[in-house]
């Protein structure tokens, strides 16, 4: 890496403890809640600091308003089994103007989604070990 480069990155994580706690209050002003995990990634303020950075930027792209990143994120923590953040971007989705209704499609959407997923995986295994069903003539 460029020594002009690395100074930068050197500054940057120089204030990498500062930054986490600006980051802790920006994501608790967002969601309405500080995630646990926020309690033990904080042990090493600069991989804290790089990494939810960025995933603060990319829960709110400049494309997308805020109430449909997060339901675009209640659809993925459905979708990833990840209960405990679910729960976090429901709430977090309310607060951004979310109906119950909303919300509630977009858990369906991503169940009809994840069963079709297992669904056609599954049933290509079927027929690979059973046929297809048809007689030798039809």
């Amino acid at each position: 890496m460029k020594p002009e480069n690395e100074q930068l990155i050197n500054d940057f994580l120089a204030h990498a403890d500062d930054l986490g706690d600006e980051i802790v209050a920006d994501v608790e002003e967002m969601l309405g809640v500080v995630p646990f995990i926020f309690s033990i990634l904080r042990d090493r303020p600069e991989s804290f600091a790089l990494s939810t950075l960025a995933d603060y930027r990319f829960s709110r792209p400049a494309s997308l308003d805020a109430k449909t990143a997060e339901l675009i994120a209640v659809a993925a923590a459905a979708s990833a089994g990840a209960d405990s953040c679910l729960k976090v971007h429901i709430g977090a989705a309310l607060k951004e103007g979310a109906s119950r209704d909303e919300i509630l499609d977009v858990i369906l959407i991503t169940a009809m989604i994840g069963k079709t997923r297992i669904l056609a995986s599954s049933l290509r295994r079927f027929r690979e070990v059973c046929g297809d069903g048809r007689r030798a003539g039809e």
